[in-house]
């Protein structure tokens, strides 16, 4: 089966599931926001072309920090939910690593811009490693540097060992290492 087939089968399946969790969680980011709550931002994706993410808003527009309804949703991945939708409209794929915003793997050279051949991903080893990546910054001096000096690097080269071992099989393996 080819993997943008895949896609669009496992996204459909899960948005046939979660899709009034989406809703509903659409609703409750509306009003906990006081704005639309959807979160629109341009990322990085393949071939370093960019393309906008769809999540569910987790800040107050005014006040410019995590609600406590966001911090659930962030706690529980609800506000990536959206992005199966980017998976079916073909800018992201299931597996693949995770997009970032301008400013990284745009600027990779060398072989690491191997990485900008894969559509970006709902999940994947790096995301796995780094699924505490806020709690992680937030224990940070520095948190820019030290995402800029080890958790980026390090997202690099687990994703450039994922494009040298991607298969149907590892994908199958990630999925199940991100529901559990």
């Amino acid at each position: 089966m080819s993997k943008r087939i895949f896609d669009i089968t496992f996204s459909v399946l899960v948005l046939l599931l979660v899709g009034w969790i989406i809703i509903l969680s659409y609703l409750v980011a509306l009003i906990d926001t006081c704005s639309n709550g959807i979160f629109l931002q341009e990322r990085i994706g393949q071939y370093g072309k960019p393309f906008t993410i769809f999540k569910l808003k987790t800040i107050h527009p005014k006040t410019k920090k995590i609600s406590p309804v966001g911090k659930f949703f962030r706690r529980y991945k609800i506000d990536e939910l959206p992005q199966f939708f980017n998976v079916l409209f073909g800018d992201m794929s299931v597996v693949g690593p995770r997009p970032d915003i301008p400013g990284y793997y745009d600027l990779l050279e060398g072989e690491n811009r191997k990485i900008l051949e894969l559509k970006p991903g709902l999940t994947s080893e790096a995301s796995i490693k780094y699924a505490n990546e806020e709690e992680l910054l937030s224990k940070q001096e520095n948190p820019l540097k030290y995402n800029d000096e080890v958790i980026f690097p390090d997202k690099v080269k687990i994703n450039l060992d994922y494009y040298y071992n991607r298969s149907f099989w590892l994908d199958i393996k990630i999925i199940i290492q991100t529901i559990f």
